[in-house]
């Protein structure tokens, strides 16, 4: 009997020891944080989105939604950690429509920064940058450039997925309209994957999504062009989205980022690089041609 009673504990340790680890940080105990950081060689994804309006049929948190699901089921497929929802995003252009949040320049780029570097304090180097929302795009290019002002002892990547041509053939087929960017046929359709339950089609039409184009310039960018356009804060038309759409869509991403994860574990290039270089901003001209 007590054989017996040492093999089952055995085997039930084993058990525990050996459970799949989930890829979300938040739900992760804090002894099973420290075997994650190692089981996933020191990579992080942040999910990143806004809170704003998405016509009148999904849900004001959409982007944020989409980018954590997309997250963890590359994280499901390549294993990284992935950061808790984060939504602090630059989102001006929708300060006139309901539920919008808004926060400051400042704000952004400091608690980005400062998330950085509380991932890093954690033992984790490689941050990869999941966007999904169109609006951050500029800021968080700019962020990671920005990372080469001063030495850091971690990398930021921002994942940045392309459409190969034959899902694209795919999705052409299958979408219903050619037109959009925001709450439309695609976004909707992905949604139809992620929340179900938060979208509302039958609505999809209470509004319209057809630009606008009530601003004319030529070769001159000003800030106000998304609200000259869409100042429903809609791009489409989402009365034919489907979550068959919506799947193919979604796993597109999915695959292209489980990729660039296990790339980004292999890579050795960037810290060092990134070394290299701030060594040589410290003193520039001692800097040797290559």
């Amino acid at each position: 009997m007590k054989k017996l009673f040492i093999l089952l504990f055995v085997l039930l340790a084993f058990s525990s020891y050996s459970q799949k680890l989930s890829p979300a940080w938040d739900e992760l105990t804090a002894p099973d944080f420290v075997t994650a950081v190692k089981q996933s060689e020191g990579v992080c994804i942040i999910p990143m989105g806004v809170i704003e309006k998405h016509g009148p049929h999904l849900p004001l948190g959409t982007d944020v939604f989409t980018a954590r699901e997309t997250a963890l089921r590359a994280a499901e497929k390549e294993y990284c950690i992935v950061y808790p929802y984060y939504f602090v995003g630059q989102i001006f252009e929708a300060k006139q429509q309901p539920g919008t949040i808004a926060y400051s320049s400042e704000l952004l780029y400091k608690f980005l920064e400062e998330t950085c570097e509380e991932i890093s304090r954690n033992g984790i180097k490689k941050i990869i940058l999941v966007n999904g929302h169109g609006g951050n795009t500029n800021f968080l290019q700019y962020f990671c450039q920005s990372q080469l002002a001063k030495p850091k002892d971690y990398a930021v990547f921002l994942f940045q997925p392309s459409v190969d041509a034959a899902t694209q053939a795919k999705i052409t087929g299958m979408r219903k309209t050619t037109t959009g960017g925001h709450a439309d046929e695609m976004e909707s359709s992905t949604m139809m994957v992620v929340r179900p339950d938060l979208v509302k089609p039958e609505h999809a039409s209470d509004e319209s999504g057809a630009d606008m184009n009530r601003l004319q310039l030529r070769n001159a960018y000003t800030g106000i062009w998304w609200y000259a356009k869409y100042p429903n804060h809609y791009a489409g038309d989402a009365k034919d989205a489907n979550a068959a759409l919506g799947e193919v869509s979604l796993e597109q991403r999915v695959t292209q980022l489980a990729g660039v994860i296990k790339a980004i574990k292999e890579d050795t290039a960037t810290l060092r690089l990134q070394n290299e270089f701030y060594k040589e901003s410290m003193s520039p001209i001692e800097t040797k041609v290559k």
